[in-house]
């Protein structure tokens, strides 16, 4: 097909408007029709308003901002976009409603007009299957907002042509955006990728390892992402974040990786929602978000014994090296003296697993997480197991926090906090790529535009970390809960098993 230089946008909400404001903003003859002929009018303003303050910031000439708005044409009639080259459907989201549209649409646009819908969450293959010509039907889904978040995912439907969705590729670049391309399966890439983050910070307050709060400052503070999981929904809001976890964790036949939280239900039935409502997983006051002190260290007790567990030699070797920055220099003896603290390195397991196993003072032991270095100024972590005393984790807390540093202190998890969101997190991206969902490439850059998530996104991050570390992990977090949900990626494994980075695909192609 030729070039797109027309395009209808069906919708006129806050989706409809963004993608309105970036075609216009891109040259493109824009067709806006809504059911509602108001909420048009409406959008046209709020557009004009927002092209005001673009010039005013001087991020727009004036007469860029007035060709900008005259390319944006109001529709009264669906007919009005008989000469749109690609219509883009941001209406509500349900399958019937979406269908019913294109099923029109197909009787008023040419032959060679594509059929977009910018669904979040439901099946373009069942989207296209209300209309006569399936092929012309192609997910395009953009975030919100359109033009501050860059990029758009392309779905291509089990009965999509191809070239409709390379069009689309084409004019979402020249809109300023940057595309992915994606097969359709709940959820695509994005919100499918987002599942590791949010259903397992949601596990992690649920098993009481530590409070929401604490879990949010560790994923900043430790793991290096800009929020974390409650911080996140609470933005989103859990009148959206809740029904999305349910959908794709029922059209994936109850994956485990995937399985929700009560958390979520009980506190959207009670309208803590987030931001939107004042009081989510926060109270926020003013906009702004109340968030509680943390406790100062404990005093540090004057000539503390130390002695580290050599059970895991990376771990131990980190917080060997650690201790003496510290200045303190670790005990040597084979077993741990009487009077020492016993320091122990886990990665995915709990601390009662390795106490239990080789056969320590539970009540002198205490975990720290090593998994992400100990550089200066990255939060560190100890964990206690039930056994442990008061007086032996204050003195670990005390320790650690002895020059300056943050410590966060949680109670027994497989994984810690960090290890376990993080290694989810990268595992989910895995079995993208394991089922050809999209490409290793096309998954990082999704997840890292579309989340924010740091170190170029989850299969950079594990490679980063070190594949068999966070296999490792995973095995270790399976192998001490049991659970199913942490069962690692044949993605993954394979690729650790052969020395290959997660973004490798495939030398030989399935054909």
């Amino acid at each position: 097909m030729s070039g797109i230089e027309t395009i209808g946008v069906v919708g006129a909400g806050a989706m409809g408007r963004g993608i309105v404001q970036i075609a216009a903003q891109a040259g493109l003859k824009v067709r806006l029709y809504d059911v509602q002929a108001r909420a048009v009018g409406d959008a046209r303003d709020t557009l004009r308003g927002i092209w005001r303050k673009l010039v005013a910031k001087g991020r727009m000439s004036a007469e860029d901002a007035d060709a900008a708005q005259e390319r944006v044409v109001p529709c009264g009639d669906l007919g009005d976009l008989a000469d749109a080259d690609v219509v883009v459907e941001a209406i509500v989201e349900r399958l019937d409603v979406k269908s019913e549209l294109f099923a029109r649409l197909e009787d008023i646009v040419d032959a060679e007009c594509i059929l977009a819908s910018n669904t979040s969450s439901l099946s373009i293959t069942a989207i296209a299957a209300a209309c006569r010509h399936p092929a012309r039907v192609v997910g395009y889904h953009f975030f919100n907002p359109v033009p501050l978040m860059k990029v758009v995912e392309v779905v291509d439907g089990a009965r999509s042509d191809p070239r409709h969705g390379d069009a689309l590729m084409a004019l979402a670049r020249r809109m300023g955006h940057t595309p992915v391309r994606a097969r359709d399966m709940p959820g695509f890439i994005v919100n499918h990728g987002g599942r590791g983050m949010n259903v397992e910070g949601l596990r992690t307050v649920q098993e009481c390892v530590a409070p929401f709060q604490d879990v949010d400052v560790i994923m900043r503070e430790q793991a290096g992402f800009r929020m974390g999981p409650f911080e996140l929904m609470d933005l989103t809001g859990l009148d959206v974040s809740h029904p999305v976890m349910e959908s794709i964790y029922r059209q994936f036949y109850d994956e485990p990786r995937f399985r929700p939280s009560p958390i979520t239900a009980v506190r959207s039935a009670g309208g803590l929602l987030g931001r939107k409502t004042g009081e989510g997983f926060y109270r926020y006051a003013d906009g702004q978000k109340v968030v509680e002190e943390e406790n100062p260290a404990p005093a540090y007790p004057e000539g503390l014994s130390v002695w580290v567990a050599p059970y895991h030699s990376t771990g131990h070797r980190r917080a060997a090296a650690l201790l003496r920055e510290l200045g303190v220099e670790p005990v040597t003896s084979e077993q741990p003296p009487r009077d020492a603290l016993i320091l122990i390195t886990p990665w995915g397991e709990d601390a009662a697993s390795v106490v239990a196993e080789y056969q320590l003072d539970g009540s002198r032991s205490v975990a720290l997480d090593t998994f992400f270095g100990l550089a200066p100024g990255r939060r560190r972590v100890i964990m206690c197991s039930p056994a442990t005393l008061p007086r032996w984790r204050d003195a670990a807390h005390a320790l650690f926090a002895r020059d300056g540093t943050p410590v966060s202190v949680v109670a027994d998890s497989a994984g810690f906090v960090g290890q376990r969101i993080v290694a989810s997190i990268i595992n989910v991206a895995c079995d993208i790529a394991q089922q050809g969902i999209a490409t290793p490439g096309d998954i990082d850059l999704a997840i890292s535009l579309g989340l924010g998530y740091p170190g170029g996104g989850p299969l950079s991050m594990g490679d980063a970390l070190g594949t068999a570390h966070v296999l490792e992990v995973l095995r270790g977090m399976r192998r001490t809960t049991g659970d199913m949900r942490y069962r690692p990626s044949l993605w993954l494994q394979r690729r650790v098993q052969l020395g290959m980075s997660l973004r490798a695909e495939a030398a030989t192609a399935h054909r």
